[in-house]
């Protein structure tokens, strides 16, 4: 049965943005309400409600910001840039909305107005990369106790810097971690400002993020983590590969290459899915025409067409899905030379090569988590139980890290 829509594509949609209530990422009276008021509506009506949900909230921020209520601003900035970050999501693809720039830019100084007033401190950051730089977010952990060690965070394919905030920096911080969170070429301002796409070769973002974390002050060289939650459960890994400064690894969820991944979505033989780069792309076009038609899958098209050729910057599905063949560990997994956690949700279809890459593995401390339905943790990266993976992800750190002193 739904929870807050018949309309499985906004379902699907609200129960992401719910599921971040567990640390203050959203409220749900307000989810509510502002799926009321969406009812049967378009993409259109769900922009403009929802926007309505977040500046309303925002506005609420700023006078108890005003009034010298500093947590009440903070929680409630939290929410209005979670808000606005849903917003747009139907409006994800290439050329960029101008309704989505500009939630997005909204969605920016809520969190960027969050992070000021937030205790501990959290700093706006910007990583130099290349010829620009990398937006990211540094936060400190509670009290004067000693720092346990510095977990740099990779994103996933359609998250940003305010969805990671509330799903991974409470956790940490509260455990004793100091926690950087980025976004790289593909992700959040990175690819709706400055149309700069996903990479393959996840390793040449990390390296340049590292080298900026061991300069800032307190950190141990020694005691840097990698993590990767949803498509960052692929990156990470890859990146580990060539990293040789890292203390553990994280992916959640375990990864393999993303050809495995793709071939059972697409519409061909069998003998045509053993080799995917040579596919005729007249077939992917047939699907292309399927999805964009009135019968076809909303929430397939979105992501797919929408998400997808916009996060790759490429013009048809067959470019894309060329292009996502290319991110491959089978390559590189026995060089992560760190030990290493990887997750694997019952009900997650993307985290169902999590074995394989385990099995590649060659570190000696390698560990598979798997979450199930019946403990409410069996959806994708445990959206509906963080806590609990922030348990077990956290007791296997302290543990691997403590092993080490």
């Amino acid at each position: 049965m739904p929870l807050l829509s018949a309309n499985p594509m906004w379902e699907n949609f609200a129960t992401r943005i719910l599921f971040s209530a567990s640390y203050g990422g959203a409220d749900f009276g307000e989810c509510q309400t502002t799926m009321v008021r969406i009812g049967d509506g378009d993409a259109d009506a769900w922009y403009r409600e929802w926007l309505v949900t977040a500046d309303q909230l925002a506005q609420t921020a700023a006078a108890s910001e005003a009034g010298g209520h500093a947590v009440s601003a903070r929680e409630a900035y939290v929410r209005a840039a979670s808000y606005y970050r849903t917003s747009y999501q139907p409006l994800f693809g290439a050329p960029v909305d101008p309704r989505l720039r500009a939630a997005f830019d909204k969605e920016s100084d809520a969190l960027a107005a969050a992070a000021r007033l937030a205790d501990p401190p959290v700093e706006m950051v910007e990583i130099p990369f290349e010829d620009g730089s990398l937006p990211g977010m540094l936060a400190q952990p509670a009290g004067n106790g000693a720092v346990r060690g510095t977990i740099v965070h990779t994103n996933g394919y359609d998250s940003d810097l305010s969805e990671m905030y509330v799903a991974h920096v409470p956790a940490a911080i509260e455990r004793g971690y100091r926690i950087l969170l980025f976004d790289g070429p593909g992700q959040g301002r990175n690819l709706i400002r400055d149309a700069k796409p996903i990479r393959h070769d996840w390793e040449a973002v990390v390296g340049p993020v590292i080298d900026w974390v061991v300069e800032q002050p307190g950190v141990d060289p020694d005691r840097i983590v990698l993590a990767g939650w949803s498509f960052g459960g692929f990156l990470a890994p890859r990146a580990a590969a060539f990293q040789p400064r890292l203390a553990a690894l994280i992916a959640d969820p375990g990864q393999w290459d993303q050809r495995d991944a793709i071939a059972p979505i697409l519409p061909l033989a069998d003998e045509q899915k053993e080799d995917f780069p040579d596919i005729d792309p007249h077939a992917l076009d047939e699907m292309e025409e399927w999805l964009v038609g009135p019968k076809g899958d909303p929430m397939l098209r979105w992501a797919l067409l929408q998400r997808g050729k916009w996060v790759h910057a490429k013009p048809t599905l067959f470019e894309t899905l060329a292009d996502l063949a290319r991110f491959r560990l089978s390559d590189v997994a026995d060089r992560i030379g760190c030990p290493t956690l990887l997750t694997q949700a019952e009900n997650d279809p993307i985290s169902a090569a999590a074995l394989k890459l385990h099995d590649a593995l060659t570190v000696e401390r390698k560990t598979l988590i798997k979450f199930t339905a019946a403990e409410g943790a069996g959806d994708h990266c445990e959206a509906s139980g963080r806590r609990l993976f922030h348990q077990r992800a956290y007791d296997w750190l302290d543990e691997t890290l403590a092993s080490q002193q």
